[in-house]
């Protein structure tokens, strides 16, 4: 038995072994997946290797993950973030 696939805001995401949560979410053609505090500007991938803030995600129910870092696996429950931690 297979284990179901990463899911994004309830949609099926598809990722390579070794592939982080922020890579798999820009091969599908999403950009964005948090917004700031304030204005509520969208965010997503910037630098890449953890050293900024914008790539945070929620990660089986664990705010402020950090996307670019975060190993995809299967069953993985991702949550787009409003800015608020």
């Amino acid at each position: 038995m297979t284990a179901p696939p990463a899911t994004f805001d309830g949609a099926p995401l598809a990722g390579e072994p070794g592939q982080s949560v922020g890579a798999a979410l820009i091969a599908a053609g999403i950009t964005s997946w948090r917004t700031t505090r304030r204005g509520g500007r969208p965010r997503g991938i910037f630098c890449g290797i953890g050293i900024c803030h914008d790539c945070l995600i929620t990660v089986d129910g664990v705010t402020n993950q950090r996307a670019c870092l975060v190993p995809l696996r299967p069953g993985m429950v991702l949550e787009t973030g409003d800015g608020r931690g």
